[in-house]
C-alpha cells in the first residue's frame, strides 16, 4: 500500500507538470487547481476537525477582492496581492471563527452561514467591489518583476507551485502533533478536554488556518481569470466545495482534489450543452455519490485496496465522525 501511494504521489507530480502539453486548456487546470486548493481547505475543517462551515465562501470570496483590488487599483505585485488576500482571509476567520466554535453542529454551520450572507452583502454595496458587475480586468502583472504572469504557461506553474505550497501546509498541518490533537477533538471532544487540551483554541486556530487557505485559492483564482465577482462570495459556492470535499472523500488529503477535478470538468464541459441544467445533473451526480460511494471516490479505492485488518487505521479511510458530521446536523 505505501508503495501504490508513493506512486500515486510521483504520478500526480509528473501529470501537474506536464499537463498544459496533453492538450488540457492550461486556464482550465488552473481553475481546477484553485478550487482544489479550497476544497483541500474546507477539508481540513471538516475532515480532520469534525466542523462543518456553511460559509467558506467568505474567505474564498473577500480575498479574491481584496486581490484584484490591490492588483488593479494599487498595482501591486502578484504575491503582494496573494498575501493581502490571504492575510484578510485569516483575519475574517479569526473573527468568525471567535463567534462560530461557540456552538457545534448545526448551530455552527447556521452562524458560519449566516455570517457568510453579511459578508456576501457588504461586498455587494462596498464601492469598492463594483457591485453585481464586479471586477474586471484584474492585471497578473509580474512575478517578482521578472516572469511576466500573462503568459498563460507562466502563470499556470505559478498556479502549480501555489497549489503545492498550500497542499503541502495541510499534508503537514494534517501530519503534525497539532494535527493528531485536531483528530482527537473530531472523534471524541469530551475525551480531548479531559486530558488538559484546550478543544475551543485548538479549533480556532484550525478555523483561522482553513479560512487564510481558502483566501489563498480564491486571491490565487482573480489572478488566473482576471475577474472577480459576487459568485465567489455565494452560498452556492460554499455549498459546491462541499459537494466536492464529499464526493472526493472527507477526511483524505487526496479526496478534495479529486473531487474538486470532477466538478469543474463536468461543469465546464456540461455548461455548453445543457445550460441551465447543470446544477440539476450535479445535484443527481451528487445523490449517486452519496448512495453508492459513502466514503467518497478515494475513500471507497482506500477501502477496496487496504486489507480489512488495517482499514481503520489507514490514513485515507474515513472515520465513522469525520462521516458523520453532516448526520449530526439532522
Amino acid at each position: 500500500m505505501q508503495h501504490l501511494t508513493k506512486f500515486a504521489w510521483g504520478a500526480g507530480v509528473v501529470l501537474l507538470l506536464v499537463a498544459p502539453y496533453l492538450g488540457l486548456y492550461p486556464v482550465l487546470l488552473m481553475k481546477i487547481l484553485c478550487f482544489a486548493l479550497f476544497a483541500c481547505a474546507f477539508n481540513l475543517l471538516l475532515g480532520f476537525t469534525g466542523l462543518l462551515s456553511f460559509g467558506h465562501a467568505m474567505f474564498f470570496g473577500s480575498a479574491g477582492y481584496v486581490t484584484g483590488y490591490a492588483m488593479k487599483a494599487w498595482g501591486v505585485t502578484p504575491e503582494i496581492g496573494l498575501l493581502l488576500g490571504t492575510a484578510v482571509a485569516a483575519l475574517g476567520g479569526l473573527l468568525v471563527g471567535a463567534l462560530a466554535i461557540r456552538r457545534q453542529g448545526i448551530y455552527f454551520a447556521m452562524i458560519t452561514l449566516a455570517l457568510s450572507q453579511m459578508v456576501f452583502f457588504i461586498l455587494l454595496r462596498a464601492p469598492f467591489t463594483g457591485g453585481e458587475d464586479g471586477l474586471q480586468g484584474v492585471p497578473r502583472g509580474w512575478l517578482l518583476g521578472s516572469i511576466d504572469l500573462s503568459n498563460d504557461l507562466a502563470m499556470y506553474y505559478f498556479a502549480v507551485a501555489v497549489f503545492t505550497f498550500g497542499f503541502l501546509a495541510i499534508w503537514r498541518i494534517v501530519n503534525s502533533p497539532f494535527g493528531h490533537i485536531l483528530k482527537a477533538i473530531r472523534e471524541n471532544e469530551a475525551r480531548a478536554v479531559s486530558l488538559g487540551y484546550d478543544a475551543s483554541r485548538f479549533k480556532l486556530l484550525a478555523f483561522v488556518l482553513s479560512a487564510a487557505l481558502a483566501g489563498l485559492a480564491g486571491a490565487l483564482k482573480v489572478l488566473v481569470l482576471g475577474v472577480e465577482t459576487l459568485t465567489d462570495a455565494h452560498w452556492h459556492t460554499s455549498g459546491e466545495v462541499v459537494l466536492m470535499t464529499l464526493m472526493g472523500g472527507v477526511g483524505t488529503l487526496l479526496g478534495p482534489v479529486i473531487g474538486a477535478s470532477a466538478v469543474v470538468g463536468i461543469q465546464s464541459e456540461l455548461a455548453d450543452k445543457v445550460g441551465s441544467w447543470v446544477p440539476i445533473i450535479m445535484g443527481v451526480i451528487f445523490v449517486i455519490c452519496v448512495l453508492s460511494f459513502r466514503k467518497g471516490i478515494v475513500g471507497e479505492l482506500a477501502s477496496v485496496l487496504t486489507p480489512s485488518r488495517g482499514r481503520e487505521h489507514s490514513e485515507p479511510g474515513v472515520s465513522p465522525s469525520a462521516r458523520g458530521s453532516v448526520a449530526r446536523l439532522k
